[in-house]
C-alpha cells in the first residue's frame, strides 16, 4: 500500500455576502494554493472559521496561511489607516487559537496576509499602507519584483539562491518582527518581503504570490520543502 502523502491544512477567506442562499458568509480560496501544495505531494483540506481549531491541529501535518484582507489594527496596538480592508474578524480569530493549539514542531507556511498574520501572533507590527513610504503602489501591482535573501536563514537553504522574484499584490507589510522573528528576505527599497521563526524549526512566511509563479523554481522549492517539512512531521508523530 502506497504511503499517503502529508495533510495540509488551508485557512479560507470567509466574506459578507447578501446573497439568501448562502447565510450571509462565503469562504473563498484560490485555487493555486491547493494546486501548489498538491503537486509538491501533500493533501489539502480546507481550514473554516467554523472548525474546531483544537480538533484540526490534531489532524493536519502543516498548516498554509493564505492571503486575505487587512488584520484589524486593533490587534497590534493601532489605529487602521483609512485604506485598510478589514478581514472578517471569524477568520483571525480562528487562525489565533490554531496558532495556539498547533504543535511548535509542526511546518507553517504564510502567504502575504498569512506572513502579517504570523507576525501579528508574535507580538509584532504592521507597516499600515507601503507607498505612504516607497511612493507608490508597485506592491500591490502585481508585477514580478525581486528581493534579496539572507543567505544564513532556512529560507536561504530552501530557495538556495541570493535572490528570489516572485508576484506582489498587498498594501501592508512586517514592520516591527515579532518575538522570535527575523526577516529573511527584503525589497531593494527596504519592504519586508520574507521572515521566520528562529525557535521553531520549520516557520516561514512570504509577503508576495509563490503560488501565482508554479513554473519558479524557487516556488517549487519553497511548497517542496513545506510539504517534505510536513511529512517528516507526520512521521515523527506517528512513530512517538
Amino acid at each position: 500500500m502506497t504511503e499517503s502523502g502529508p495533510i495540509i491544512g488551508i485557512t479560507v477567506d470567509p466574506r459578507h455576502s447578501t446573497d439568501p442562499r448562502t447565510g450571509g458568509m462565503i469562504y473563498r480560496l484560490n485555487a493555486n494554493y491547493a494546486q501548489r501544495v498538491a503537486a509538491a505531494g501533500g493533501i489539502p483540506i480546507l481550514v473554516t472559521p467554523d472548525t474546531d481549531p483544537v480538533v484540526v491541529s490534531e489532524i493536519i501535518d502543516g498548516w498554509l496561511i493564505p492571503g486575505g484582507l487587512d488584520l484589524d489594527a486593533a490587534n497590534y496596538g493601532q489605529d487602521n489607516h483609512e485604506k485598510n480592508e478589514l478581514q472578517v474578524p471569524a477568520r483571525f480569530a480562528m487562525e489565533q487559537k490554531l496558532f495556539a493549539a498547533f504543535p511548535a514542531d509542526a511546518p507553517i507556511l504564510g502567504i502575504c496576509y498569512g506572513c502579517q498574520v504570523l507576525n501579528v501572533l508574535r507580538g509584532g507590527t504592521l507597516e499600515q499602507h507601503t507607498p505612504d513610504r516607497v511612493g507608490g503602489e508597485q506592491h500591490g501591482s502585481g508585477e514580478l519584483q525581486e528581493a534579496e535573501v539572507a543567505p544564513d536563514s532556512l529560507f536561504g537553504t530552501i530557495v538556495g539562491q541570493p535572490h528570489v522574484r516572485g508576484k506582489s499584490y498587498h498594501h501592508q507589510s512586517v514592520d516591527v518582527p515579532g518575538a522570535e522573528l527575523k526577516v529573511v528576505a527584503t525589497h531593494p527599497d527596504g519592504t519586508s518581503e520574507a521572515i521566520e521563526a528562529t525557535d521553531r524549526p520549520w516557520l516561514v512566511a512570504v509577503q508576495w504570490h509563490p503560488e501565482r509563479t508554479p513554473e519558479d523554481e524557487a516556488t517549487q522549492r519553497l511548497f517542496a520543502a513545506f510539504v517534505d517539512a510536513a511529512r517528516a512531521y507526520r512521521a515523527n508523530r506517528r512513530s512517538a
